[in-house]
This record gives structure tokens, C-alpha cells and sequence, in this order.
């Protein structure tokens, strides 16, 4: 669920119109040229090092979160003050989006992927050795920019260099990627700060975006020619859809989910709750699922579908503040809220893409920032109410992401 490639000419925004959504980025006519001399690449290996990749870069946010409480230990700092080392990584990480998607219009695709991730082997190497929050806040919001070059150059490379009946399931793949993280990245920092301590999962982490640049590297098609694109085009494009008509509700509407969904496992972090394992380990089926059941989804007109997967994370959230489950039924409730997420995030994109017509990768694009906005904003929510416990946060956010629900019906018209 993220970015295309920022477009090299910013043309007016179009009207809204009515097509049916896809999620697959699509190509320009420089790129198909290109494409003339150095043919497509390899399926298999792009897919798999993409996707391994997307995993890896989207775990450093939500790996922070089960780490709270041993790095507040470690610099005598209370854990619901560091929930700013979330924030930080997750507006370096939005920064990066904006950044490098256009930049790479000029800089050349795999030139910017593979700089941007060995150079967040080194980013990430260096919040291990942090030893205070000041530090460690610059350090995080590094590595999220550093990361950001990743998410939307990848998206473009795949709407041009990927074979056009191989581009759906390659986005798939790498979206699966993204999605996973949310509960690999969690499992992974649990288990390792419980035994080696929370520098182990940074240090990790450095060691694995290493090999992640060496693959890319290895698996990409070298880059064309320089197109010479000026990435203020794109920028010019970004501040003229967020007045559009057609796209400013559903703008209003994104930073509301990934923000409920971090500031959920952040409050079940900060409040103790038992069982976090299980609890986390709980929604991954539901991940792994919910792209083989896109197509079918798609047939539900875009604002439509929006709606009723924020109304479902909204009605799985209120419970959880009614009912003030136990571990079983806390599980449960947590799947259907992952189960809402994972539909309106690639439902916002596919309404987005089609609605901006000739400028749907910055439209995108400017989506997928607001998206992580949401994400580093959902820390401090999660902050600010836990003190009254789980139920407040609970029903705060189920407000909120029905909120979002209405913004959605709302554009319809």
C-alpha cells in the first residue's frame, strides 16, 4: 500500500472520474521506451527481494513499540514519553516518500533504492548506540528518512520495469511485505529484547538492510538514461490535489488509519496488558489473507468499501472498550481491526489512483505520506489517553476511524 512514482511532467488535476480502481502503478511513455532496449525484469527475484525489503523497512516502526519499556529502563525515562522514538521514524519515513519518489525520476530507480537502503543499514546501526532520548529521537527520524527512499521508488520501478500482467501480483507480494511487518517486526523486537536486549534489534536490523542493498543491487535492471524530470513538477502537483474535490476527504479520512492501528498496540504496550504475543501474533493470518481477497474486494465501489472497513475497525475497537476483553477475545477483536485496516488502506489508494487520473503517483504518493503521518501521530494519542486506561484510548479511536468512515461516504458525491 504505497506509493507509484512521483510523474515527470505535472499536468492540471483532472476532474474526478468514475473508473474502476486498479492497484497496479501505471507506466509512461518514457518508460516504455526505455523498456524498448532493456526489456523486463526477472519476475521471481524482483518479487521476492522487494518484498523481503518491504518487511524489513516497515518493522523498524512498528519494532519500537515493544522495546518502550526496556529503552525507558535503560535511560531512566518514563515509556510513554519514548513513544516519540515511534513518531520520529514514522515523519522521517512520510518525509522520505515526498523526498525521493520525484528525486528518482532524475537519479535513476535502483541508483536511489540501493543508496537509500545501505544507507539505512548505517542509520540504523547508529540508534543502537544511542544513549539518550535526544539523540535517539535525531537518530530514528534518520532511519525513517533514509528508508523513505525505498516504498515509493520500488512502487515505480514496478509500474515500469515489471512485465504488465506480472505488476499485480508483484505489488501483492511487496504489499504483503509491508502488511506483515506490522506483527513480524513486533514478534521480532519481542523476542530479541527479551533475550539479547533492545540494541540487538537495531543491530539486526543493520545487518539485514546491509544484505537487502547487496540483493537489490543484484536484482534490479540497471538504470536508463536520465529522463532530466524536475521534481518541483510533482511537488506542484501534490499541493494542487489536495484541494481537489474529488480527493480531500478521502485525504482527511487516510491519516486516521495507520494512526488507530499503532496507537492500538501502543496502548496495549503502555497499559501491560497480558498475552501481547498472542495478541500480536494474532493478526497475521488476517494479513496474509486480505490481499488474496483484493479482487473480490475491488468489486465494491471505492468509497463504499472505505467505509465499511473503517466502520468494522471502528464497531472492533469500541468493543474492545466495552467489553474489556480478556487475552481470547482481545485476540479476536484485534483481527477484525486489522482485518478493517488492511481492506480501506489499499481501498484508499485504489479511489485515489483513479480519481487523479494523469496524476495519480504524486496523488498516491501524497497519500501514503498522510498515511504515516497518521502512523507517527498514533503514539502520542496512545500516550495522552492511556493513563485512563485501555476502554478510553479504545473508544477515542473507534471515534475516530468511524470519523473517517463518514469522510469516506462523503466522497461519493
Amino acid at each position: 500500500m504505497l506509493p507509484a512514482m512521483a510523474p515527470r511532467t505535472a499536468p492540471p488535476v483532472p476532474s474526478v472520474t468514475t473508473t474502476t480502481p486498479t492497484t497496479a502503478p501505471a507506466t509512461t511513455a518514457p518508460a516504455t521506451a526505455a523498456l524498448a532496449t532493456t526489456g523486463f525484469a526477472p519476475f521471481g527475484r524482483t518479487a521476492a527481494v522487494l518484498a523481503v525489503t518491504a518487511l524489513l523497512a516497515t518493522s523498524q516502526l512498528y519494532g519500537m513499540i515493544p522495546l518502550l519499556g526496556s529503552v525507558a529502563t535503560d535511560w531512566h525515562t518514563p515509556p510513554a514519553g519514548l513513544t516519540w522514538l515511534v513518531s520520529a521514524f514514522g515523519f522521517g519515513y512520510a518525509a522520505g516518500f515526498l523526498l525521493f519518489g520525484p528525486l528518482s525520476d532524475r537519479l535513476g530507480r535502483r541508483r536511489v533504492i540501493v543508496a537509500g537502503v545501505a544507507a539505512t543499514a548505517v542509520s540504523t546501526a547508529l540508534v543502537a548506540l544511542a544513549g539518550s532520548p535526544g539523540p535517539g529521537l535525531a537518530l530514528r527520524a534518520l532511519q525513517g528518512l533514509t528508508i523513505g527512499a525505498f516504498p515509493p521508488v520500488a512502487m515505480a520501478y514496478i509500474g515500469e520495469r515489471v512485465e504488465p500482467h506480472r505488476r499485480l501480483v508483484t505489488v501483492t507480494t511487496m504489499t504483503t511485505g509491508f502488511l506483515a511487518s506490522a506483527v513480524l517486526g513486533q514478534l521480532a523486537a519481542q523476542g530479541l529484547v527479551a533475550t539479547l536486549g533492545w540494541r540487538s534489534f537495531f543491530l539486526a536490523g543493520a545487518g539485514a538492510f546491509a544484505l537487502a542493498a547487496v540483493a537489490l543491487r543484484w536484482a534490479l535492471l540497471p538504470d536508463g538514461p536520465s529522463t532530466g524530470a524536475s521534481p518541483l513538477a510533482a511537488y506542484r502537483a501534490m499541493a494542487t490535489l489536495v484541494r481537489a474535490p474529488g480527493l480531500r476527504l478521502l485525504y482527511l479520512a487516510t491519516p486516521v488509519v495507520l494512526g488507530s492501528f499503532v496507537a492500538v498496540y501502543t496502548g496495549l504496550q503502555l497499559t501491560g496488558t497480558t498475552g501481547l504475543l498472542e495478541l500480536r501474533a494474532s493478526a497475521l493470518p488476517v494479513i496474509l489473507a486480505i490481499p488474496f481477497l483484493t479482487p473480490r474486494l475491488a468489486r465494491v465501489p471505492g468509497p463504499r468499501r472505505i467505509a465499511l472497513a473503517l466502520f468494522t475497525a471502528a464497531a472492533g475497537t469500541a468493543l474492545v472498550g466495552l467489553l474489556h476483553p480478556g487475552t481470547l477475545l482481545l485476540a479476536l477483536l484485534l483481527m477484525v481491526v486489522t482485518a478493517g485496516i488492511a481492506t480501506a488502506a489499499p481501498g484508499l489508494i485504489d479511489t485515489i489512483g483513479s480519481r487523479a487520473g494523469a496524476v495519480r503517483a504524486p496523488a498516491v504518493s501524497l497519500f501514503t505520506a498522510l498515511l504515516f503521518v497518521g502512523a507517527s501521530l498514533g503514539p502520542q494519542v496512545a500516550a495522552a489517553l492511556t493513563g485512563h486506561g485501555l476502554a478510553a484510548l479504545a473508544l477515542v479511536l473507534a471515534a475516530l476511524l468511524g470519523g473517517g468512515a463518514l469522510l469516506a461516504l462523503a466522497s461519493r458525491r
